[in-house]
């Protein structure tokens, strides 16, 4: 996602000049705004490295997929690369201290992990060095499955391709589906040329009736993935709605809900972006607009809700993040406000958001979870 992370290259700036310390001071203002009726904020877990989608597994402890720290392979000459500023990637490949990982948090805060050393991958130095690694997980039944989407040779990982995971024991790992193969063979009707990656920006990924069902924000497309790795092609969402980055999942009573970041672009308008329902006919039905760049969606008692990674118009702003209650009709309503550059949101056993906080521009171990109670 080009503009996507072209836009990032000043928020990651301002993170590795102190992003940390008004995150804090976000986090301490949420807590001040409890005593008032406000939410329960709480940092549930530290020291993560990029961290972006979570879910709860079935023995109820809490996993993180990571994106990892980079790399500094290049494949320059070896295959096509990404189009634009971002390019070339640069990656790494079985490296314990910079790969994407799998972690794993109990219900007291604990974390370990469960795989490491996981393709990542990095934009250009000149576009903030912005990173990709694992980018979601989920469970059929008990076995935990996972989305790579900073892997390929276009990402400076020519040895692993972009897609679907089982995770084994002792922190192995196998490549059930080769995504990045699937679009080359199957490319979607209007992919933007100025702001292409051959293997795809993957950023969620569910599972629903024994199925993984992973979507891809820079192609624009949802496939389905069955458990011996066959793929095929849900909705080709560039066809209808062209280049909207398509970034978050959530199944619900029977449907497929969608939301999208937008681009960010001087024309860019708070609230612009939109969330659809998928029908039976494989079309895409608005399901409410005035949403701003989501990356995430949830269902709690029977409502939607949205994580809003910046609520500003035009280019991402520190502290804005927030998550709301999606409403059919007129404006979302604001539940939670003050996060930083939140990544990912599941809903707890326990009733409870946790999000992936700072999730984009920190440095090694800054990457959080935090635990909001409304």
């Amino acid at each position: 996602m080009r503009r996507f992370l072209t836009a990032l290259l000043a928020v990651a700036i301002t993170g590795f000049l102190g992003l940390a310390s008004s995150a804090q001071a976000s986090v301490h203002q949420l807590h001040t705004q409890q005593h008032h009726g406000g939410p329960v904020v709480k940092v549930f877990a530290t020291g993560l490295n990029n961290p972006r989608g979570l879910t709860f597994g079935p023995d109820g402890k809490l996993y993180v997929a990571e994106g990892g720290l980079g790399g500094s392979n290049s494949t320059v000459g070896q295959c096509p690369q990404s189009a634009g500023a971002t390019a070339p990637y640069t990656g790494s490949t079985n490296d314990p201290v910079n790969g994407g990982r799998i972690s794993k948090i109990s219900r007291s805060g604990v974390v370990t992990t469960v795989v490491s050393a996981l393709p990542s991958s990095q934009t250009s130095p000149a576009s903030g060095g912005l990173v990709s690694g694992v980018s979601s997980v989920a469970f059929i039944g008990h076995q935990l499955y996972a989305l790579l989407a900073g892997a390929g040779c276009s990402h400076g990982v020519p040895d692993v391709p972009n897609g679907v995971i089982k995770v084994g024991h002792h922190g192995s790992w196998k490549l059930i589906a080769n995504l990045s193969a699937f679009q080359a063979a199957h490319p979607v009707a209007n992919p933007d040329p100025e702001d292409f990656t051959p293997d795809g920006t993957w950023y969620s990924m569910i599972a629903v009736g024994g199925a993984l069902y992973p979507m891809d924000s820079n192609h624009g497309e949802l496939d389905r993935v069955t458990r011996d790795g066959a793929i095929s092609r849900v909705i080709d969402i560039s066809a209808s709605q062209g280049h909207v980055v398509p970034t978050a999942l959530v199944h619900h009573h029977g449907a497929i809900y969608i939301a999208n970041l937008g681009l960010f672009d001087p024309s860019d308008q708070a609230g612009d972006e939109h969330v659809w329902r998928l029908t039976g006919h494989g079309t895409l039905k608005v399901r409410a607009t005035g949403v701003e760049k989501v990356l995430g969606l949830a269902f709690r008692g029977g409502q939607l809700y949205a994580l809003e990674m910046s609520t500003a118009a035009g280019g991402p702003t520190p502290g804005t993040g927030a998550i709301v209650r999606v409403k059919a009709h007129g404006p979302a309503e604001t539940v939670v406000s003050g996060l930083t550059f939140p990544t990912g949101m599941t809903i707890g056993p326990d009733g409870a958001f946790y999000v992936s906080n700072q999730g984009f521009g920190f440095h090694a171990g800054q990457g959080e979870i935090l635990r909001i109670k409304l």
